[in-house]
């Protein structure tokens, strides 16, 4: 095999761990990045990978691609990353990079859940009008929310890191709102928040089964809550697959050109 090169494995999702975990045990150089520094306890069962951390502007990956002789791109970033996806495919694709794409497995569409193509359209109408809602979509797009503060009661769920809380309370939520825990999160317990906070509404991402998209659902139907999903970016990837098999043999192609 040809090794003048490395590569470039998008992670810091549980996907990422996964597939770093197979490309260290067939021995492909490659080097993984992430935002935050937890990826760290999430490559635990891949060691030998090497970890970057921290965000990375288009000219920081145009160096780095450069610097680190990428032959390859793997991405498996969250599917709702679309920047660093929109980054990594323009620039995988003006330096000639073969690039590939995995995307966690969709959940079927279910007649009973209202499915919405994002959180604008979500704020701009009415679903959350004087009702009680539970907003499990990430921080980041908390302070989206922030006007409607005043129309409805805003609950969320948040990872438990500091930067996120701080978020949520420049956000508006109160600190009784807010509950902060690390996913997975079983039926029961998610069951319980909702009763506890007497939840009408839950908004959601199109996460799939490792976001707990397929546990939230039964919760609804046994409580008879609404579910609001925010369906996944539309992003046109150069290639992509739900198969690991095709990931180990995208890799050997990249290193053997």
């Amino acid at each position: 095999m040809k090794t003048n090169g490395k590569l470039w494995l998008i992670g810091g999702t549980g996907d990422s761990a996964k597939i770093a975990k197979i490309i260290t045990n067939n021995f492909f150089p490659c080097i993984a990045t992430a935002t935050t520094s937890q990826a760290i306890d999430l490559y635990k069962e891949a060691p030998k990978i090497n970890l970057r951390i921290g965000r990375l502007s288009t000219k920081d990956i145009r160096n780095f691609c450069y610097q680190e002789k990428i032959k390859g791109i793997i991405d498996a970033s969250h599917p709702f990353a679309e920047n660093i996806s929109q980054q990594a495919i323009s620039i995988a694709q003006s330096s000639g990079i073969p690039y590939i794409n995995y995307q966690r497995s969709s959940l079927p569409i279910d007649s009973q859940i209202t499915y919405l193509d994002s959180l604008e359209t979500l704020i701009e109408k009415e679903y959350l009008t004087n009702k009680r809602v539970l907003l499990t979509i990430g921080c980041k797009f908390l302070p989206m929310f922030k006007l409607w503060h005043e129309k409805s009661l805003l609950f969320t769920r948040i990872l438990p890191r500091l930067s996120s809380l701080e978020i949520a309370l420049a956000a508006g939520f109160k600190e009784k709102h807010i509950i902060s825990l690390r996913p997975p999160i079983n039926l029961e317990l998610e069951k319980a928040i909702w009763e506890q906070w007497k939840i009408d509404i839950v908004v959601t991402k199109a996460s799939g089964k490792q976001g707990g998209e397929d546990i939230k659902k039964k919760v609804s139907k046994i409580l008879g809550t609404s579910l609001i999903i925010i369906q996944r970016p539309s992003i046109n990837y150069p290639k992509s697959t739900e198969q690991i098999s095709d990931i180990i043999n995208f890799c050997s192609q990249c290193l053997n050109q």
